[in-house]
């Protein structure tokens, strides 16, 4: 991650920005809690942000507690912040990026459908040094496809 571990009143801040973005009108930020449902735990975030509207573009991003890594947790979710954005936010294209030597998450990205589509070299300033991402997009009608043509 390129960051964290926040303080407490990082995190604060964080949630009330989360809040705040709940009455944006149109609304453009989607940041949830990650809760396995049987025991109402909360287990990581993650976020749907629509980043073009005109394009209709968004993004996606998540993030768990690495005692419910390689669960399907993360599956789970990424599937459904994309079901979420084509079937209610209405968006033509989804993306996401990830670390390239997090080779989980790039698993995760194509087993949704999405396709790689590029390296971004040293896009992101985090902890002190340049990160590269890897670049994975989902288009409305593969995923259309993807479900036997259904909606």
């Amino acid at each position: 991650m390129n960051w964290g571990p926040n303080t407490e009143e990082e995190t604060k801040a964080f949630i009330q920005r989360a809040l705040a973005e709940q009455k944006e009108k149109p609304r453009r930020k989607y940041t949830l809690g990650i809760v396995v449902r049987n025991e109402n735990k909360l287990i990581g975030g993650c976020s749907i942000f629509v980043s073009n509207i005109d394009n209709r573009e968004g993004w996606i991003g998540y993030c768990l507690n690495r005692h419910f890594w390689r669960k399907g947790y993360a599956t789970e979710t990424a599937n459904a912040l994309v079901e979420f954005g084509f079937d209610k936010l209405s968006l033509h294209r989804i993306f996401a990026i990830c670390d390239p030597a997090n080779k989980a998450s790039a698993h995760v990205l194509e087993k949704i459908g999405m396709k790689r589509e590029g390296h971004l070299r040293e896009n992101i300033w985090a902890k002190g040094k340049w990160r590269d991402s890897l670049l994975y997009a989902i288009l409305e009608h593969e995923r259309v496809r993807a479900r036997g043509g259904q909606r």
